[in-house]
């Protein structure tokens, strides 16, 4: 998000001396996405942010395709991933090709043994149960039911949970996670008719510093091989930073849907975009209010783009049967719509409750065999 944000002290110029109360100086790192080009924040850390101090073992986890190519719709059981106590460990890819990463996860214990950072892809970690708080060294985020925590490439983290019943819905993207160009003006100001604005948005807060020297382990994700790399300081060592480039957080229940007389279409949804995929949030809102309004959306071709509907909570009037969870898949190349029945059932209803986030991809997914192994084998029959 383009908000000018700071934490904690830094001197009145940039690259300049920053001298440290007992003598000494402290150390600047620019942090950034995309080279010199992109939002960035400058650090201010009180030991060298550089010291490796030894390298550890490395574990590929580069998703593998059990299908490559198709065109079945698939209705996936998200929820029917085992809980693991490692936060690492707990994700389970269920659909990825070039551009993102789709996973269910659900981690039970906080990630606490060890820091992360992945250098590979801007992570979105959308909430759908638990909370706790994301602790970073930028700043803490608290989180709870529906937060979509968006934390960008290269952001050393670690995850507090309150509880071990936990469920995630992780999207991994290997280009910067965006709002929407059409609800920003030319200085990044969200516009009036956007769905959401910067009240909405929650920024790092409570910047704890850690001067200490010893040994830090740090897992860092790069070409999708996870690295173990051990620092000789804390990484959490910032004494004050500002910029433009930090983790935040948006509720999915502080977002404001556009109606219209009519079945408006899923572009009113969007709430994030990327290199050829989007990100869009299913609310709860009110129904079409054209005397004639048929509710259900109307069937229409997936030509161009795979859609992903991951459902949350409430009833999803478009679908005869979905649990919280699921994921359908609708690849590109055939129609889908409303299941049979859903498109009468929906006329006179005047407003729906129901949460889903959807993903939609302009390159095709590939499905992995965790995805198979909870997959409803009879969903593409479903509209008979």
């Amino acid at each position: 998000m383009p908000i000018y944000h700071s934490l904690g002290e830094f001197p009145h110029k940039r690259h300049t001396q920053f001298e440290k109360p007992n003598g000494g100086l402290y150390y600047e790192q620019l942090f950034g996405t995309e080279g010199f080009s992109n939002v960035s924040s400058l650090l201010y850390h009180v030991h060298r942010p550089t010291m490796v101090q030894s390298l550890g073992t490395s574990v590929d986890l580069t998703p593998k395709a059990a299908v490559e190519k198709s065109i079945q719709s698939r209705m996936l059981r998200g929820w029917d991933v085992a809980p693991q106590d490692d936060f690492l460990d707990a994700r389970v890819p269920f659909l990825f090709n070039n551009d993102v990463i789709l996973s269910s996860a659900a981690p039970k214990k906080s990630l606490t043994s060890y820091f992360y950072k992945n250098a590979d892809a801007d992570e979105v970690l959308f909430v759908h149960k638990g909370s706790g708080t994301l602790r970073s060294f930028l700043g803490n985020l608290a989180f709870s039911y529906g937060d979509y925590l968006v934390i960008p490439r290269g952001i050393i983290y670690q995850i507090d949970f309150d509880t071990q019943d936990n469920r995630l819905l992780v999207i991994e993207s290997f280009s910067p996670i965006e709002t929407p160009k059409r609800y920003r003006n030319a200085f990044g100001q969200l516009l009036e008719h956007s769905p959401f604005c910067e009240r909405d948005i929650r920024r790092p807060q409570d910047l704890k510093t850690h001067d200490a020297l010893g040994e830090f382990t740090l897992k860092i994700k790069k070409q999708n091989v996870l690295h173990t790399v051990v620092y000789a300081s804390h990484p959490f060592d910032v004494v004050g930073w500002d910029g433009y480039c930090y983790p935040y957080a948006f509720s999915a229940h502080d977002f404001e849907p556009i109606t219209g007389r009519v079945h408006m279409p899923p572009p009113i949804h969007q709430t994030f975009e990327a290199h050829n995929f989007v990100i869009c949030t299913f609310a709860p809102r009110l129904y079409d209010y054209h005397p004639k309004a048929i509710p259900a959306p109307y069937n229409h071709s997936n030509i161009d783009s795979d859609e992903v509907l991951y459902y949350v909570d409430g009833d999803f009037m478009s679908r005869n049967h979905v649990e919280k969870g699921n994921y359908s898949f609708h690849p590109a190349g055939i129609p889908h719509g409303p299941h049979p029945g859903a498109y009468e059932r929906s006329i006179g209803q005047k407003e729906t409750f129901e949460l889903a986030v959807m993903v939609d991809t302009f390159k095709p997914l590939q499905v992995t065999q965790a995805a198979l192994d909870n997959e409803d084998p009879h969903y593409y029959l479903s509209w008979l």
